[in-house]
Order: structure tokens, then sequence, then C-alpha cells
């Protein structure tokens, strides 16, 4: 005889014996529960003050019988048979409530988490009698943020229910198939945006706009995004337990396989909320880690992108193997040896190790060029900036290259090097470098610092920023930042607002005017070309006539080569 489930401790013998004899029931299968059924449950709720409940499947059968408190049920797990994108449980769920009430929000969560084919409550009544008919199913054709994902009907008693469950199921499932059919194939995953807004609103809106954006770069199709107002982070959810419940119904309404936050997790974090929603869960860090491994072509490119994962995957290592001992060895502590969680520790840091040293050896040979230039004494312009400024079209107009372009976040990893020549027989060498981003992950900092390095030794660094972008002195304060960091605060820098194309007529020459009053400024824009010359002139300035302006390297340039 298969189990009862659920709250059984206190129950009669002869109440344990009937509840077992449930089992044995049938019902038709064009019907939602017979009339004998529906008393059989109501009697046993009304005589053990508890809700009481069945699953019953598309043939009539009754695979489990539950128990549960006057409040609620708890049902068993289920797995994922049979239950998928177009298709729903194949069972019901009848249960009793000890008040007339509707379908409660556990009913309903029950329904859309376990995509049961439909729900319904019957009211015992206190002779034990059933009473009304609350009814719920999901509704295919719900659309909109704000949009319930199920629909819910209400019988005076179940003379009155006039409803064939099989053909209601497979009409869903067909209408769910239509649904799936017209939607767009996600290359990556299908996933929500997360955000939380400690420190008001428009900043974390600012915030969830570049996630959508990093997301649409990995390949993935963003459903919906949410944001939440909190005054701090939840230690274990990050967002509030109701937010999050809101978030596992509209995952399931809108097919949904991954939940990405517009915050670092913790390991823990992690943990708890894969748990809890049964998805996978991404941060910040992991997208913009993601992305680089896709975008990583050279062969110092991909060692430092896969020294940046396992850095930070090394303190997510939270598997167990139950099969292997955890005792440590010695005295009283003797095991088989190392668990499988410490091996793949070790194993992570040795790769840290071993990619530590490659990288320094590729830092040791990047030196030694550097050093040739600087004997050679040709000047160095290093392009950065935000990602997705334009960068590398800048590089590709001023040098005729053919550096790659897209129209993406951090479309170019791998550091590019031209030679520049100028009007007057005079030449530098010009380098595109990685964007940078708010929140920039530390550990993609330290490990492109063979690639960051080539910075220091810039004689002159080009700042382009995306002046069609409103969030522009944002995306100014976060790259000062990063620079003040790699303590390259020192080097002069010429602002380049690019994109003035696609600002109104005057706009981008006001953007620099207005930004020349503390420092260097100019509109340019790579695509058309507009002012390219102005700002060659005034990089030939910088470099060949303010001396102030200028490293080792370019002193010694100008000495050799003075301006005519």
């Amino acid at each position: 005889m298969p189990a009862i489930r659920g709250n059984i401790l206190g129950l009669k013998p002869n109440q344990f014996k009937r509840l077992e004899a449930t089992y044995r029931r049938r019902v038709l299968p064009g019907e939602v529960v017979s009339p004998e059924l529906a008393r059989h449950l109501t009697e046993l709720s009304v005589e053990t003050g508890r809700q009481v409940g069945v699953l019953i499947n598309r043939r009539g059968d009754i695979e489990h019988v539950v128990v549960g408190d006057a409040f609620k049920l708890e049902l068993p797990e289920l797995g994922r048979l049979r239950a998928g994108d177009t298709r729903l449980r194949g069972l019901r769920l009848v249960h009793t409530h000890l008040k007339d009430e509707p379908l409660t929000p556990d009913d309903l969560t029950d329904l859309v988490l376990l995509r049961l084919d439909l729900v319904c409550a019957i009211v015992a009544q206190p002779d034990g009698m059933p009473g009304k008919v609350y009814l719920g199913h999901l509704d295919p054709e719900a659309t909109g943020a704000r949009a319930k994902y199920w629909k819910t009907q209400t019988a005076p008693g179940l003379h009155a229910l006039e409803l064939d469950p099989v053909a209601l199921a497979d009409e869903l499932e067909a209408a769910f198939g239509r649904a799936t059919a017209g939607r767009e194939v996600a290359v990556q995953g299908r996933a929500l945006l997360i955000g939380v807004a400690l420190e008001g609103r428009a900043a974390a809106e600012a915030s969830m706009e570049e996630l959508q954006e990093l997301a649409r770069t990995a390949g993935i199709q963003v459903l919906d995004t949410s944001i939440q107002n909190r005054n701090q982070i939840d230690p274990r959810y990050v967002i509030g337990q109701g937010k999050l419940e809101e978030l596992n119904l509209r995952s399931m309404q809108l097919f949904a396989d991954m939940l990405i936050f517009d915050h670092d997790l913790t390991p823990a974090q992690a943990r708890h909320l894969a748990d809890q929603t049964q998805l996978k869960v991404l941060d910040r860090t992991q997208l913009i880690l993601d992305i680089f491994a896709q975008h990583a072509h050279s062969a110092e490119g991909r060692l430092q992108v896969e020294l940046a994962q396992l850095r930070y995957r090394l303190p997510r290592l939270a598997q167990r193997d139950e099969g292997l001992s955890r005792l440590m060895g010695g005295i009283g502590g003797r095991g088989p040896g190392e668990t499988k969680l410490e091996v793949d520790r070790r194993r992570v840091r040795d790769r840290i190790n071993m990619l530590e040293k490659r990288i320094d050896a590729l830092s040791a040979s990047r030196q030694v060029r550097r050093q040739q230039r600087v004997r050679h004494d040709v000047p160095v312009l290093s392009i950065v900036g935000y990602t997705n400024a334009g960068k590398s079209t800048l590089l590709n107009h001023l040098t005729d290259s053919d550096v790659v372009v897209e129209n993406k976040l951090f479309a170019t990893l791998d550091p590019s090097s031209r030679r520049l020549r100028f009007p007057r027989d005079r030449e530098v060498i010009i380098t595109d470098t990685v964007g940078f981003i708010r929140a920039l992950p530390r550990t993609l900092v330290s490990a492109f610092r063979a690639t960051l390095e080539e910075l220091s030794d810039a004689d002159l660094l080009l700042h382009v920023v995306d002046a069609s972008d409103p969030a522009y002195p944002l995306q100014i304060e976060a790259v000062e930042r990063i620079l003040r960091d790699l303590d390259l605060h020192e080097v002069p820098r010429l602002l380049v607002f690019n994109k003035s194309d696609l600002l109104e007529g005057g706009a981008g020459g006001h953007l620099a005017h207005v930004n020349a009053q503390s420092r260097h400024g100019i509109a340019i824009s790579a695509q058309t070309g507009e002012g390219m010359t102005d700002l060659l002139l005034r990089i030939e300035e910088l470099l060949w006539q303010e001396g102030k302006s200028l490293t080792a390297s370019g002193q010694s340039f100008q000495q050799e080569h003075p301006p005519h």
C-alpha cells in the first residue's frame, strides 16, 4: 500500500486505515472528483481537523494521499517527470478547506510551480458534507508583468461542476505548444534579471539597463526585469522571500531557465537561491566572465579569462560526495584520504598557480618589447574607456585597420597595437585595450594585469566616451576610478567624446568644451570621421609641444625631434 504523506502524527489507527483505503477509490476520467470521494475526504477532514487531499492522474487513479494542517497541505516531491514547457504534470490536486475560502496563495503556487492540470478545493461543512467548490488552472494567454498566471472559477457544489479535466488539460497543453512555437529561440538561455535598489531607484535602473546589454552580448534572451527597493541586502536570498516567490511564479509562466542578479552573490546566497527556484542562478560577475570567455581568441586572452574564472569559482566549490570519507588523517582521524571536494580545490589551486606563472612569463616578454620601444623613442598612445564606447572603431579609423567591431559589450578583449604616422614624419604606437565597466570584477583586473600593464608605459591615454549615452558622466567616473586603482591617474589623458554624430547639432562640441574646463576634451565621430583632424592635431600638440604632459620616452623624443 502506498504511504500516506504529510502531517500524520496524532492520527488514530481507524483514521489512518481510512486514509489508506483512499488509494482503492477510482474517479472517472471525465470528472474532477466523484461525489463519493469528495464526501470521504470532507468527513476525514472534519474529523481530524486537517486538510486532506489527493493527487489524481488522468486515468482516474489516486497516486498520492496527503494530510496537512488546518490551513495548508505540503505536497510530496514530484520530480520533473512529464512536466515541461508545453506539458502539464498529468496530475490534478483535489483537497479540502475547513473554511469557506477561495484557493489560497499556497494552492496557486503549487499549481504554477508543479504545473498541475488543475487544483480543486472542496469546502468541508461542519456536518462533514461537501460544500462549495473552488477551481483553478493555468492560463496560457497571460501576458504582461502584472498578469495572473491562472484562471479560477467557483461552483456552489459538486452537482454544479461541469468540467472535463482531461479535455481541459489537453486544451491547455495545445495552447502552451502554440505559444512556445512562436517564441524566439535563445542561444544561451532565457533569463529574468533581478536588481536591488539600495541607493536610489535611478541608479538601480541605469545598472539594470547595463545588465540587459550584458545579457544580450552573452546571447541570453531577457524575458523580464525586476528591481526591489530594500534598505539592505537579504543575507540569504538577496531579495525578500515574497519577491522570490513572485519571481519563481514568473519564471514558470515565461519558461525562464535562469535568474541573473545585478549584484555579486556569496556562495551561500547562490546555493540557497538555486535550491528555492530550481533554476540556474548567475550574478553580474559570472555573466561578465562568460562574455570574456566567449570573446577571448588569443592564447594569452584565454589564459587570463581562465585564471579569472578559476579564482571566482574556487571559494564556490561546495559540493559533497557522501561516498567518500570526510575524516582527515592522523591519530583518531584516519580515513581513505582526501575528499573529492578537497581534491577539486587542490587541482584548482594548482591550475591557478600554473596559469599565474605563464602569465608572468607573458608579462616579462611584454616588458622586453616595451623597453625596445623606449630605446627607439617611439611614443605610445593607449585607448581606454567604457566598454562599447567605440575604441576599436577609433583605432580602425586612425590606422586603417580591421580590428573586430561589434555593437556589443567587451567585443574586444585581446589588445591590438598599430603604428600611427603623423604628417611631420613622426610615428606613435597606438594600442586598443579591454573596455572597462562599473564594478569590474577584481578577478578580471588581476587576471588581465599583463594586458593592463601596457597602460603604465603610455605617454598619453585617449579616454573615449560614448557621448550619446545619457549615463556618460557615471561611465567617465567608473573609468577614472579603475585608472586610479591601477595607479594610472598620473598618466596624461585626452577626453574624446565619440559618437557625436548621434547627438543634436553642436551637442558634441558643447560636451567637449564643458569638460575642457578641467581637462582636455574633444568631440569626434569615429564612424563618420567627423573631428578626426582636430583629434590628430591635439594628440600631436600634447605629445610634442606640451613637454609637461610627457613621460620619459616622450620627453626624449621631443628633445631629438623638436617641433617645427
